[in-house]
């Protein structure tokens, strides 16, 4: 595969056309966080939005020392729990205290059209979760469907067994040496903890009255151990296990296990799943998703993957802002905002604005001679 982009018998296609977002646009005027410049932005809303320039141009400052903690300060509700590292934030026009992080103090003059913003959603490559209990089922919520299906079958009935007792987070159903966690955790002097296989349970996290229980012939651990294209073929009958499936596997993750210790997921596996809990949400628009350097680490067939994900969340209403500098990604962008012309002090101006093919023909930008040449 990776010969057949090498050699160009597949690519990534350059759009057709280039969507006008919804006619509404959020604006940044006197941004001078770090290294920019009293510069003045513009992101049509409805759009998939590249920041691209040099390395230290400022494209960070903008988005996540400017952009971000400017929307956080009007901050209405913040929900999440443990698992969910997509911080979810519910927009509101009431200004608060400046969002503090690692750019210290966002400095800017004023930012419009906050009002068209419901919510806000960065999306990043972090880990879905910290210990082998965190896996693609728990962060997608599809671990709950599925102990609730369950929960029904007859024998579950006649013993009593509620939905919590398959739970590997709870003590009902749990295995009582490994408590859960499929792996005992072993302590090195000097070195990180190691997790080891529980042998009491064969490392499937449950005691054997819970693993008595089974659906269409197979208990939950089993479960659990098939990939998402072996359980989209096993739930066929269940439309609501399905659509969750179907999107984990609409952005490439058909291969990996429900089951899967969040620890051994890549960066891109990672937030491809948090894109597959979004897309598997009822989808309402107005949502800003906010992601940095999204194709790091990607091959070019993941990329090709991940842009059909971003498309169908701005066709949904939605707008993305993306820092990129994957040029597949900037060609395939509705609106590029050009920073530079070069890093550190002689970066933070806005080189150029606007579609790829206006910010092409600009002889200043670095981006341009690249965009030329794959236009």
């Amino acid at each position: 595969m990776t010969q057949a982009y090498l050699s160009n018998e597949v690519e990534i296609p350059v759009p057709k056309t280039r969507r006008k977002g919804t006619g509404k646009q959020l604006a940044i005027s006197g941004a001078k966080t770090n290294n920019l410049k009293n510069i003045d932005v513009k992101i049509p809303l409805g759009t998939l939005t590249c920041v691209t320039g040099v390395s230290g141009c400022g494209k960070s400052s903008l988005v996540e020392g400017t952009l971000k903690p400017a929307l956080e300060s009007r901050n209405a509700i913040k929900t999440g729990d443990a698992e969910d590292h997509l911080y979810t934030h519910y927009i509101s026009d009431r200004e608060r205290e400046p969002v503090y992080n690692d750019y210290g103090k966002p400095e800017y003059k004023s930012i419009r059209g906050v009002s068209h913003i419901k919510r806000l959603i960065n999306v990043d490559q972090k880990a879905i979760g910290e210990t082998p209990r965190s896996n693609p089922a728990t962060y997608t919520d599809l671990f709950t469907k599925i102990r609730e299906l369950f929960a029904e079958q007859h024998d579950a009935k006649m013993l009593g067994f509620g939905i919590s007792m398959f739970s590997f987070n709870l003590a009902a159903g749990q295995c009582h040496v490994c408590e859960g966690h499929r792996f005992n955790r072993v302590e090195m002097h000097f070195l990180p903890d190691v997790w080891m296989p529980c042998e009491a349970c064969n490392s499937t996290g449950y005691n054997i009255d819970t693993l008595e229980i089974r659906y269409k012939g197979k208990n939950i651990a089993e479960v659990l151990d098939m990939t998402v294209d072996e359980a989209l073929t096993f739930f066929s009958e269940s439309s609501r296990i399905c659509r969750t499936l179907q999107m984990l596997a609409d952005v490439g993750l058909g291969y990996i296990q429900l089951g899967q210790s969040a620890t051994t997921l890549s960066g891109g596996e990672a937030q491809r799943v948090k894109l597959a809990k979004e897309l598997a949400r009822r989808q309402t628009g107005s949502t800003l998703y906010i992601m940095d350097e999204p194709t790091t680490g990607l091959h070019f067939d993941d990329i090709q993957k991940l842009l059909k994900v971003l498309n169908k969340l701005v066709d949904a209403g939605n707008t993305i802002i993306a820092v990129e500098h994957n040029i597949d990604v900037i060609k395939s962008a509705d609106w590029i905002i050009d920073l530079g012309p070069e890093g550190s002090k002689r970066g933070g101006e806005v080189v150029a604005m606007g579609t790829p093919e206006a910010v092409a023909k600009v002889q200043e930008s670095h981006t341009a001679r690249f965009l030329r040449e794959t236009l």
